[in-house]
């Protein structure tokens, strides 16, 4: 069941992690007005958004269905790591105090491979073959490698130095049994898969995923595999969005809608019925064919604000539907306007939700930007690191219609809006997208 979350602070945007510790240089941004419409600051919208998570709860999944999904539990060690003194490298196992400097010939008494029982030395001056990943057999200490040996006739002559209790990885070096090795929130990958198997989880809590649903409207727009005609094009945005969230776990639904009050009115309706979030490209801004705030009025959503001063995503539209507790993004339809907002506001709304702490990224400029007011602004940007520190330079893109520059991209700098430029080497907000 859906429900909402209310006066918590707003958590800044993005998961990647803090990679310089001076913050950005901002000036108090105004919020603009006109006789009709409140346009609000992006710092504004945002705190807004943040006001109405929802509370997705948990699910158990299988263990290999969690991969890109969000823990909703802590993992703990049911056993040491490794649970027994592990050997690291093929050769033999000795013990150093009987062998070095006073045995010669090593004769060999077994050999001890993975997966069986663990062996013991019966005679101190001997050895026992051991394969990578055995059990240290009892009595031992050393473990040395083939390439430093010559075996002839079952017996074993050292030809390099010997270090005492080399090659072993040691019982409970890596984690102690009860140790916790994961924690909630934890996005999980294969790597996080292995971790879990080893603690022997099938099922893994994780955070629940939204139901969500890609709308795209307009009448120019046709399927992928189709030619389109002079005046169409194909379908992207929804594509974006759906693929964006997979990438958390998410499998969308789509929907594209006519530029025809009736569909739209039918589609949202369902669509609100039906989904927890419905993000939406295109039908806000101020053509005769966008008519997805009146709609949205007529189906009892709630706007909580439409306009923000900002480029690009101006007209940006979000609104709540008490009565199914549905939040819907609506966004403008130029593609760069719609993958930007995502990333600044669904994002950060979804790990509220999820009662995820983001953090915030920054990195250096390296040209001048002049960002006059009233609007921020969200650059496009490609990376390099130097001296330890990201730096990004705008990516060159013909306006928020150039699907294009994305694919150029690694992600935005958000810029607001002040008098003074911004220099080479100042520090600035970066939102990452790959």
């Amino acid at each position: 069941m859906k429900s909402f979350f209310f006066n918590q602070q707003p958590t800044t945007n993005n998961q990647q992690p803090t990679t310089n510790n001076q913050q950005p240089t901002t000036n108090n941004q105004q919020p603009t007005t006109n006789n009709d419409n409140t346009v609000i600051t992006f710092k504004e919208a945002l705190q807004k958004v943040l006001e109405h998570p929802l509370d997705l709860g948990n699910e158990q999944v299988p263990l290999l269905d969690s991969m890109g999904r969000y823990l909703d539990e802590p993992m703990y060690a049911d056993r040491d790591f490794p649970p027994f003194h592990r050997v690291t490298k093929d050769g033999i196992a000795i013990q150093f105090d009987a062998v070095i400097g006073k045995v010669q010939k090593i004769r060999i008494e077994d050999v001890a491979s993975a997966g069986m029982a663990q062996l013991s030395l019966e005679d101190n001056a001997c050895c026992i073959e051991v394969m990578t990943g055995a059990v240290l057999p009892k009595n031992t200490d050393t473990v040395i490698m083939y390439e430093h040996l010559t075996i002839e006739d079952g017996l074993v002559t050292i030809n390099e130095s010997v270090t005492k209790g080399q090659n072993i990885h040691y019982k409970g070096s890596d984690e102690s049994k009860g140790a916790q090795i994961l924690s909630v929130g934890t996005r999980i990958t294969p790597a996080e898969i292995g971790v879990m198997a080893s603690v022997g989880k099938p099922m893994i809590l994780v955070k629940k995923v939204p139901k969500v649903c890609c709308i795209a409207t307009g009448n120019e727009l046709v399927d992928v595999d189709v030619t389109p005609e002079p005046h169409q094009i194909r379908k992207s945005n929804s594509l974006t969005m759906l693929s964006a969230l997979s990438h958390l776990g998410i499998k969308g639904s789509s929907l594209h809608l006519l530029d025809d009050k009736k569909s739209i009115e039918e589609g949202l309706s369902s669509a609100l019925r039906e989904n927890d979030v419905l993000l939406l490209s295109g039908g806000v801004s101020k053509g005769k064919f966008d008519f997805i705030p009146e709609i949205m009025d007529s189906l009892g959503v709630e706007k909580i604000f439409h306009r923000v001063a900002q480029r690009p995503g101006k007209p940006f539209w979000f609104g709540v539907h008490k009565e199914s507790k549905t939040v819907i993004f609506s966004f403008p339809g130029n593609p760069v306007s719609t993958f930007a907002n995502y990333h600044l506001y669904f994002l950060p709304w979804l790990f509220r939700s999820w009662g995820i702490k983001m953090e915030t990224q920054f990195a250096k400029l390296t040209v001048e930007q002049d960002i006059t007011p009233p609007l921020t602004r969200f650059i496009q940007v490609s990376t390099h690191s130097k001296e330890g520190c990201l730096h990004v330079t705008p990516v060159v893109e013909n306006g928020s219609g150039d699907l294009t520059s994305l694919s150029r991209a690694d992600g935005f700098i958000c810029l607001e809006p002040r008098e003074l430029a911004y220099m080479v080497e100042e520090v600035v907000r970066f939102i990452p997208i790959r």
